[in-house]
């Protein structure tokens, strides 16, 4: 059964949805979703990167939009200083 929570979407447009989360009770990942792989060359041995593995207590693409919000101008900046 899914644990659903609404969040805001900044891309590629602003939008409220709403999206499963990780079970907080889970004994693989602790509630986190997931977590760091590293991993090293083949060759070398050495570090080459990170890897997210994510868990099996949830799916990261089930979300749903909602509601697309308003684009938001951008903020004028001060050419003086306020005081």
């Amino acid at each position: 059964m899914p644990r659903l929570r609404l969040t805001v979407a900044t891309w590629p447009r602003r939008a409220l949805i709403l999206a499963d989360t990780p079970r907080p009770d889970c004994r693989e990942c602790g509630g986190e979703g997931g977590w760091n792989r590293d991993y090293g060359d083949y060759e070398t041995g050495e570090y080459a990167g990170t890897e997210w593995d994510p868990c099996q207590c949830w799916d990261e693409d089930r979300r749903w939009v909602l509601l697309p919000l308003p684009r938001t101008k951008p903020q004028r900046g001060y050419d003086e200083l306020p005081f």
